[in-house]
C-alpha cells in the first residue's frame, strides 16, 4: 500500500479530530451519568468497575492523544487521578482538548511521520482512528453499567429509552 501524502494525513487528522469533538461530549455525559455511590460496581467477576473502566476510557483517549502529539506513544499515567465522577469529567474535558489542540497543531509532515505502536507502524494521524474507536468501544461497555447502577443512559446516537429523540414537528 503506499504511503499517503503529508496533505492527505493532516486533512485525516483534521476530519477525524473534528468528528472525535463530538464524541467527547457524548462520553462526558456517560461519564457524568456513573452514580458516585456505585463506582464499584461491576457486571462479572471479570469485568473492570465502572470507576476502572471510566478511568481507562477517560485516561486512554489523553494518552492516545498525547502520543500522536509526541510521535511516541508513552502511556504515561498522571501523578494524580480524579477521585469523583464530577472531577473525572472536568479531567476528561480539560486535557482531551488540551491533547486535541497539541494534536492540531502538528505539520502535515508531522501528522505523516510513521510511529510504532505495539505491532503498528502507521502514520501519526492514522492513529485517531484507533483512539475513535477505542472510546467508542468503552464507552457502550460502560453505557451498559449504567441502568444496572440505577442511572439514566443518555442519548448517545440518536435518543434512549432515558432521553427519548426529540423529533422537530
Amino acid at each position: 500500500m503506499p504511503a499517503p501524502t503529508a496533505d492527505f494525513a493532516f486533512a485525516y487528522a483534521e476530519m477525524m479530530l473534528n468528528g472525535f469533538a463530538g464524541e467527547v461530549e457524548t462520553t462526558k455525559r456517560v461519564l457524568a451519568a456513573i452514580p458516585e455511590g456505585k463506582k464499584d460496581y461491576r457486571p462479572d467477576p471479570n469485568a473492570r468497575t465502572a470507576w476502572e473502566l471510566a478511568w481507562h476510557l477517560a485516561n486512554t483517549d489523553v494518552q492516545f492523544l498525547d502520543g500522536i502529539a509526541d510521535r511516541k506513544f508513552t502511556m504515561a499515567n498522571p501523578a494524580e487521578k480524579p477521585k469523583t465522577v464530577a472531577e473525572l469529567v472536568e479531567w476528561y474535558g480539560k486535557n482531551v482538548k488540551r491533547s486535541s489542540d497539541r494534536v492540531r497543531a502538528l505539520s502535515a509532515e508531522e501528522v505523516s511521520t510513521p510511529v510504532p505502536f505495539f505491532t503498528f507502524n502507521l502514520p501519526a494521524a492514522f492513529y485517531l482512528g484507533f483512539l475513535n474507536n477505542h472510546s467508542i468501544h468503552h464507552r457502550g461497555e460502560l453505557a451498559t453499567y449504567l441502568r444496572p447502577m440505577g442511572s439514566k443512559v443518555p442519548a448517545i446516537y440518536g435518543g434512549s429509552f432515558d432521553e427519548p429523540l426529540q423529533v422537530a414537528a
